[in-house]
């Protein structure tokens, strides 16, 4: 596997994740979850995604930063994650993403294997970088990413340059997040 500092970046990027206009809006009483020393706050879901952005960035269509929480009902096992992740950078592949590293942290007898996987997306007006995590949290299978996006036309410098600076911690931090929740369950 390659490190993301000895990879140089040559980016043409897009965008990870869909955001649907008919996803639910959050409560104003609800609490925001904390990804490294920033808060985010809950701006939509629906089904088993839910999104959140830092203050500030309410406006889904030009955020910045973004911590995405999906839930695999159907997942309950090492085997099941690993296919599942295997699954979703095979669709990130299909949607032209750029994979950065793909690695994984060997189960033990406490827990299953977790995987990592870092991808750039290019995109005509905007560059995408999304590092998912993906582990076993409460009996079943989810993920925990992050995503970066740089705007413009020709940002791709800009985008490498911030990998280079940023890259190492957000990955260092997504995976050694403890706290990863699971919103509350309406289907329960």
């Amino acid at each position: 596997m390659k490190s993301l500092t000895s990879i140089v970046f040559v980016l043409a990027l897009g965008c990870a994740g869909a955001v649907a206009a008919e996803g639910s809006k959050p409560k104003a009483a609800e609490s925001p979850l904390t990804f490294g020393d920033v808060k985010y706050f809950h701006r939509w879901s629906k089904d088993d995604q839910h999104e959140f952005t830092p203050r500030f960035q309410e406006d889904l269509d030009r955020w910045a930063d973004m911590v995405t929480i999906d839930r695999y009902r159907s997942v309950t096992d090492g085997e099941g994650l690993a296919a599942t992740a295997n699954a979703v950078l095979e669709n990130y592949k299909r949607n032209h993403a750029t994979v950065v590293r793909t690695d994984a942290v060997p189960r033990t007898t406490e827990k299953p294997a977790e995987y990592i996987v870092v991808v750039i997306f290019p995109r005509p007006d905007f560059i995408e970088a999304v590092f998912a995590r993906f582990k076993i949290v409460g009996g079943v299978g989810a993920s925990a990413v992050y995503s970066h996006r740089e705007y413009g036309k020709k940002v791709g410098e800009q985008m490498s340059a911030w990998l280079t600076k940023n890259g190492p911690s957000i990955e260092k931090t997504l995976m050694s997040w403890t706290g990863i929740p699971l919103p509350d369950d309406p289907k329960k």
